[in-house]
């Protein structure tokens, strides 16, 4: 039996409309002989590109890697996706098995001398092979990951990074799986009168529907999904409860048993650091900074030490005004993390004479998904067409068509938008297919993008709209900005297509487009009132737009603090006890006892489930540096929308995914680099 048998033609032949998947056809049964399969198939493709007897050039090495794997590729898309957004029990269990498979085969070609040879001979004549910027910035990539994966080493040094690498991704699957199990097996069922004091009818209709979700059919689940948790700490007036649920919450991954993930966490730091000493580098971050605009440790703490002063000076301020409030109502314990987000809601309302609550009616979940498509279309010229009747993994997924002013198609995009038990937390971009103008298998040129966002928001009751928060509203903008980046690219090659950029590059073009949200032009046209139909009044616009920067303090403590201890777990290597690292540099920048991390060690998932944002978390404050100054260039115009600013954010931002150099492209931009200014502006950190 050949390899192409075992392999269900669902997963690999999408037959669906415009080259889309049937998801319909999938079924969980069919991945493991699959991936078997697949693997055998790239095995031998990479094999044939390095025993080939002609000599190496671009075309015969490194384009023939560029387009091998199709297989494995498409079926590895479809798996990763389901494990992430509709995982169950079989899923699970086979990605504890897959991830490490796959870590092995990537070593396994990492390692192969004959094909690094061929690499190897390009680089070293590169500069006279006549290669475009985009082909050197291709060569390049292969180059420094063949030497990332050890192809320098002698064999007893390959062998052991293999074997380090192989464990590490089994880690990572199962500090996921812990942290999933955690959100998914709490819930705090409420019923009394007395338990839902001061929550809006929003939340309750949400918490009714988690409830029924859980069984509870009338009842009212608090969960431990962002859009529950963190409105329930907003507005319920039972500190008891408040408390109750924080705890859970900053429990994930550290309740002890099977799911607790400490000894994942000091494992997984020990190997990391072993990895980057194998590789010659002095620590895991100065691994992962290599290629970054950062590119060393120091830059990475100096922005961030810049950050936390200013920040933890305002967040002090805003705790003396919250202890007012506590005060006033004749209490007299301290600002504790379950109370912040409580009184910080009093406070907008005494400063700015609005609420969370008044605000969200005007932000339905259909009318963001709309702005979001008007401003891709005002600045960029695309436009999204809905396709009803599609298969899909979750009849909650949505699936439309990206067209331009032509009429023709670019990019096919779906949107799959609520919290359920068996998604993971927090909200992604992916993509089943990157943009890319090579030849495949089948002949045709080229393939066209594929692109999904996944989130989390709280589903609601049947019949009634879902509404959204204002950071909801600003998490949608900010994953179609990346999902922009790779429907909009414009590349030859995969390596370099899309959101394939540097790690402090690309949340520029998702952080750069949640501005657009509180243009005023959107807000008075989207933000319409889900009973009345009718705009924001401006009085409540000019109200949320006076409070951009309200909270700046807290929320900026919770991200840096988040990022300094990673930062500090990947520069000091191995350690005996993960927890006790963390609360010694929490201790030492000062960490304020009424706010905790955005995002504690055990459930650190950017960091510890696969090592995407490993060393690497601050990035998204690096990318706050160049969006706050992308978004002045526009400011400056007088129009958030000029046409000239938008071709030129279009053609060297967000359609040259890796195939040229950041600061290049963002200087062909900008016209210069950023300095830390407009962002600290932006947050309302200026001095």
């Amino acid at each position: 039996m050949s390899a192409n048998s075992k392999i269900s033609p669902a997963l690999v032949d999408w037959s669906g409309i415009n080259g889309l998947p049937r998801f319909d056809l999938v079924s969980d049964d069919s991945f493991a002989d699959a991936f078997d399969a697949a693997l055998v198939l790239h095995e031998a493709e990479i094999e044939a590109i390095a025993k080939n007897p002609v000599a190496a050039s671009f075309d015969n090495t490194v384009v023939a890697l560029e387009i091998a794997g199709d297989e494995l590729s498409r079926v590895s898309a479809l798996f990763w996706s389901r494990a992430g957004a509709n995982t169950n029990d079989v899923i699970q269990a086979l990605e504890r098995e897959i991830a490490p498979k796959m870590s092995r085969h990537y070593s396994k070609i990492g390692n192969n001398a004959e094909l690094f040879a061929r690499i190897d001979s390009l680089w070293e004549q590169r500069d006279a092979l006549g290669l475009s910027v985009e082909q050197m910035r291709v060569l390049e990539r292969h180059w420094k990951g063949f030497v990332k994966s050890g192809a320098k080493l002698e064999k007893p040094k390959q062998e052991r990074l293999s074997a380090i690498n192989e464990r590490l991704a089994g880690l990572g699957a199962q500090f996921g799986q812990n942290v999933l199990a955690d959100e998914k097996d709490w819930s705090l069922l409420l019923s009394e009168v007395a338990d839902l004091e001061g929550l809006p009818d929003f939340l309750k209709d949400a918490m009714a529907a988690a409830a029924r979700e859980r069984g509870a059919d009338g009842k009212y689940a608090v969960t431990l999904s962002r859009s529950i948790i963190e409105p329930f700490l907003t507005f319920s007036s039972r500190r008891d409860l408040r408390e109750q649920a924080f705890r859970a919450w900053i429990a994930r991954g550290v309740n002890g048993g099977a799911t607790d993930n400490r000894e994942i966490v000091r494992e997984t730091l020990a190997l990391r650091a072993e990895k980057a000493e194998l590789l010659g580098y002095e620590n895991y971050a100065a691994l992962k900074l290599d290629n970054t605009m950062a590119k060393t440790p120091e830059a990475v703490n100096d922005l961030l030490t810049q950050v936390w002063d200013k920040a933890v000076a305002r967040a002090s301020e805003e705790e003396q005004e919250l202890a007012r409030l506590v005060a006033a109502e004749g209490r007299n314990h301290p600002v504790l993390p379950w109370d912040w987000r409580y009184y910080a809601e009093k406070l907008r309302a005494e400063k700015f004479d609005f609420s969370e609550a008044e605000l969200k009616p005007y932000l339905q979940l259909e009318k963001v998904i709309e702005a979001c498509f008007d401003v891709a279309e005002r600045l960029f010229g695309i436009h999204a067409v809905p396709l009803a009747g599609v298969p899909v993994y979750h009849p909650d997924v949505r699936v439309f068509e990206i067209r331009n002013r032509d009429g023709k198609l670019v990019a096919m995009f779906l949107g799959d938008y609520f919290a359920r038990p068996s998604k993971r937390s927090g909200a992604w971009m992916s993509a089943y297919q990157s943009q890319h103008k090579l030849p495949s298998k089948n002949g045709s040129i080229g393939e066209l993008p594929i692109i999904y966002n996944v989130c989390n928001f709280a589903k609601p009751a049947e019949g009634k709209p879902a509404l959204l928060s204002l950071d909801d509203a600003r998490t949608l903008f900010h994953e179609f900005g990346h999902a922009l980046h790779g429907m909009l690219s414009d590349v030859t090659y995969p390596s370099v297509s899309g959101t394939a950029v540097s790690r402090d590059f690309v949340e520029l073009p998702s952080q750069l487009y949640e501005h657009w949200l509180t243009v005023p032009e959107i807000l008075k046209t989207y933000a319409v009132h889900y009973e009345t139909g009718e705009p924001m009044p401006q009085a409540l616009l000019d109200k949320v737009l006076a409070a951009r920067t309200f909270n700046a303090g807290f929320n900026t403590v919770e991200f840096t603090s988040s990022a300094l201890v990673d930062m500090a777990f990947h520069t000091q290597g191995a350690v005996e006890d993960p927890m006790v690292v963390q609360g010694e540099v929490l201790k030492k920048i000062g960490m304020p006892a009424s706010i905790v991390m955005r995002h504690a060690t055990p459930h650190f998932q950017h960091v510890f489930s696969g090592d995407g944002y490993s060393a690497g978390y601050y990035s998204y404050m690096w990318s706050e540096v160049l969006d706050a100054d992308a978004f002045a260039a526009f400011t400056e115009t007088g129009d958030a929308f000029d046409p000239g600013m938008a071709a030129k954010l279009k053609a060297n931002i967000y359609s040259v995914g890796g195939a040229i150099d950041p600061e290049d492209a963002y200087k062909a931009f900008r016209g210069k680099l950023p300095t830390i200014d407009a962002m600290l502006e932006k947050k309302g950190l200026a001095a």
